[in-house]
């Protein structure tokens, strides 16, 4: 059964808990997320993006997940010490935006572009709701429409905007871009959303963990399963056993490791998923994924061979960042 409730307004959302780091962010904690998010402004581009040309900079997928990073800070475009910062991804996101509302730069060959369509509609709905730049609307709803127009009849999405193909990955994207986007005002059916949760489900094992897609083999993985509970939870579900299974399996499996090929990404949502859970499963599950993350840190930043360390310190600064509660997405 589908939850009947799956947003809630902004104004509920910052009323809940008051920002701070708590008891979570120890020193060390706040000392290397600090020295990281300097690195990280050090590496953007003049045009806004994050990479090199080893990296292929100039995607939008990794420059909106270092915008994210800064909003998790606190930065938003009108203040903070990363606001120019923020700005110039917007406007690079904003350059990206086609006339049918998909975020993509067409000079720039990508695997899975609709991965970075997710993240920029994301990150374009958190900076909508959470500043005054009301000139991101109409490019935000056409982003959207995009999202919803391409939805499959399995009620996934997969690498391009056609409503072929679907993969859990790729849906969970989506399924955050529209609850970030809701968040901020902008209409989403939400009949696309139940079918959406339908199509979750339907690729979960049975031992709690996820699989990449309905009809694949049933082989579970941390770093797709932790997002299909975020996904779950941004759905508006709280009180089901296929969150029950799920975070069975990840206390069994609680490894940022089990694929290093994901670790980060595996990071990025496990925190997220602790977060809306509570309780134990927080209190049990961030600090080990935290002590992980500073203990891979290179100094200043974390370093991934194939998605580049600008995406590695960007999904990394994000999970460290979850219990500032400061983003409207990431928000219990």
């Amino acid at each position: 059964m589908v939850s009947q409730v799956w947003f809630v307004p902004v104004s509920q959302l910052h009323a809940q808990e008051p920002p701070g780091q708590s008891k979570f962010l120890d020193e060390r904690a706040v000392r290397v997320t600090e020295d990281a998010l300097k690195w990280l402004a050090e590496r953007q581009n003049e045009d806004g993006t994050f990479g090199t040309a080893r990296t292929s900079p100039h995607q939008v997928g990794v420059t909106a997940l270092c915008g994210m990073a800064f909003l998790a800070s606190g930065s938003v475009p009108e203040a903070g010490p990363y606001a120019e910062h923020v700005s110039k991804s917007v406007q690079f996101m904003l350059s990206c935006s086609q006339p049918n509302g998909y975020l993509v730069n067409t000079e720039l060959k990508t695997h899975g572009p609709m991965y970075g369509h997710g993240f920029g509609t994301m990150f374009l709905a958190e900076v909508y709701g959470m500043s005054n730049r009301d000139d991101l609307r109409l490019k935000l709803k056409k982003a959207v429409n995009l999202i919803i127009a391409t939805q499959n009849s399995e009620g996934g999405w997969r690498y391009n905007p056609v409503p072929d193909d679907a993969d859990i990955s790729v849906t969970v994207c989506q399924v955050m871009a529209l609850r970030a986007a809701r968040n901020a005002g902008i209409a989403v059916p939400k009949e696309v959303i139940d079918r959406a949760v339908v199509y979750l489900k339907k690729c979960q094992n049975p031992d709690g963990g996820f699989r990449y897609r309905i009809f694949d083999a049933a082989e579970s993985k941390v770093a797709r399963s932790a997002a299909a509970l975020v996904a779950l939870y941004t759905a508006g579900i709280t009180d089901d056993p296929a969150l029950q299974r799920g975070f069975e399996y990840l206390h069994a499996k609680r490894e940022l490791n089990d694929d290093r090929a994901y670790r980060y990404y595996a990071a990025y949502y496990s925190a997220q998923a602790y977060w809306h859970s509570g309780g134990e499963d927080w209190s049990n599950g961030f600090p080990v994924l935290r002590d992980r993350l500073l203990d891979s840190v290179n100094t200043d930043h974390w370093e991934d061979t194939a998605m580049g360390n600008e995406y590695a310190t960007a999904m990394a600064l994000i999970a460290l960042q979850i219990p500032n509660n400061l983003v409207p997405i990431f928000e219990r």
